[in-house]
């Protein structure tokens, strides 16, 4: 197996809905209850910005009573202890457990739900509290705050830094993702065009699971310690020959 330096991780809702974050979508369409088209999309905001606001300042509060899980704990333990190059999380969440659990190196590509985003200067502010449209920028003063999402129709932040994470890796871990979602779910074609290996965690195969070297299923909070304990003692991938694909 080849010599691993720098490891690229992929999270999404799986790793968090084991804190009782519950999932961007369900079976039956909904995302806690709504309509995802009214609350994730910038059409549903024009038409009833009253409706997001409160729905993303109920998931606030949501998460203020949620903790990270050993999965989390697990990746910052990681990064922390790592002796070869950087550990990066690039996460499709909106929640911080990443960071409360210790990461230091998080990108969030689709917003945050502690930061509030100005229509009219652009700026992106730190926010725990509620949000409405009559709060102002703290930035420029203006009434023209959203929460900061990125919703469907939108271009995901930071794609160039991503790419180069990517380009630079030498171990790419998916967690808890269901590979429907681009463009985070074609990271593993980047992957595999650059020749190194790479692991799928999740309860159940993804719609990508053929294309990952390695895959482990069952709960991130049991599978991805168990995952760092083995990779920090040995330095590499090699116990994991019995479960490929």
């Amino acid at each position: 197996m080849a010599d691993i330096r720098n490891i690229v991780i992929l999270t999404g809702a799986g790793i968090s809905q084991e804190s009782g974050i519950p999932t961007f979508r369900s079976e039956d369409g909904l995302w806690e209850q709504h309509r995802v088209e009214d609350v994730a999309t910038p059409e549903g905001y024009i038409r009833n910005p009253v409706l997001v606001h409160n729905f993303y300042n109920r998931l606030r509060k949501n998460l203020a009573g949620a903790e990270p899980n050993s999965a989390h704990r697990a990746l910052a333990r990681l990064e922390w202890e790592w002796p070869r190059g950087s550990v990066t999380v690039i996460t499709q969440n909106i929640d911080d457990l990443h960071e409360r659990g210790g990461s230091r190196k998080v990108i969030h590509m689709h917003g945050e739900l502690k930061s509030i985003l100005c229509k009219a200067c652009g700026a992106h502010s730190v926010w725990d509290r509620d949000s409405s449209e009559d709060d102002v920028c703290p930035v420029c003063g203006r009434k023209e705050l959203r929460p900061d999402i990125v919703w469907f129709g939108e271009m995901p932040y930071f794609s160039e830094e991503i790419f180069e994470y990517l380009a630079s890796g030498s171990l790419f871990l998916s967690i808890g993702t269901s590979g429907a979602v681009y463009p985070a779910a074609g990271f593993i074609s980047t992957v595999n065009r650059l020749h190194y290996p790479s692991v799928e965690f999740n309860l159940r195969p993804s719609l990508q699971h053929s294309s990952f070297t390695f895959s482990v299923y069952g709960k991130a909070g049991i599978t991805v310690p168990d995952f760092v304990d083995k990779l920090l003692e040995k330095g590499s991938i090699d116990f994991l020959k019995k479960t490929k694909v």
